[in-house]
């Protein structure tokens, strides 16, 4: 599962225009990404007389647009799809997940401010970051609307960039897990350990792990 980090704010607070400017800063810098934007409302994404809108008209409940360039899934659902079963659907073609909303969820949270909107949505603690036009003095980075370099920056050093030393990098469930130095030594040195006497190679550069447990 991919690494994953939530723009959160309240109604109108410019989460969308910020959430562009950051993916075209990363994108830019050769990130492979994905978004997934929450909302309460309905939506639907079929045009009225396109095949798509009329098998959904003739009763479909699912239908899958296919072309060498592109796919398209669409659904009607009962209830609302868990975060991390979306999150499964990108595999590993993905450095990052963007979401915007979601701020009751688990992942790191950036928020969007305007001063305008009054207080934060989420209290500091729930924040790795603020994106603000007023300082507000809290323990936490603060960035103003157009510092996206730093913003994109910050998003790496947090979730992408691996230092030239051997690293361990956990996450769980798609959040990170920090570990200090003797807990990522202890680890690393155990998980090389078994791959060398798997492979018989005494040397292992690069390795990757998934688990994914069935339902219990």
């Amino acid at each position: 599962m991919p690494l994953v980090i939530s723009f959160v704010g309240r109604s109108n607070s410019g989460k969308t225009t910020l959430l562009e400017n950051v993916i075209k800063e990363l994108k830019n810098r050769g990130h492979r990404l994905a978004t997934i934007k929450h909302t309460g409302h309905a939506f639907d994404i079929d045009q009225a007389g396109k095949d798509s809108w009329r098998f959904a008209k003739a009763g479909s409940d699912a239908i899958i647009l296919s072309s060498p360039h592109k796919l398209a899934f669409i659904k009607n659902l009962t209830h609302e799809t868990d975060l991390e079963d979306l999150l499964h659907l990108f595999g590993d073609e993905t450095d990052l997940v963007l979401l915007e909303g979601y701020k009751k969820g688990r992942f790191p949270k950036i928020e969007v401010h305007h001063r305008e909107s009054g207080s934060l949505a989420c209290s500091p603690e729930e924040l790795i970051a603020v994106v603000t036009d007023e300082p507000l003095n809290i323990n936490i980075p603060e960035f103003a609307f157009d510092q996206t370099a730093a913003l994109a920056d910050f998003v790496e050093e947090k979730a992408l960039v691996w230092p030239d030393d051997d690293h361990l990098r956990l996450t769980v469930n798609g959040a990170p897990i920090l570990l200090d130095e003797s807990a990522s030594r202890g680890f690393l040195d155990a998980l090389l350990g078994l791959a060398s006497s798997l492979t018989g190679s005494e040397e292992v550069e690069c390795m990757h792990i998934t688990l994914q447990r069935g339902k219990v």
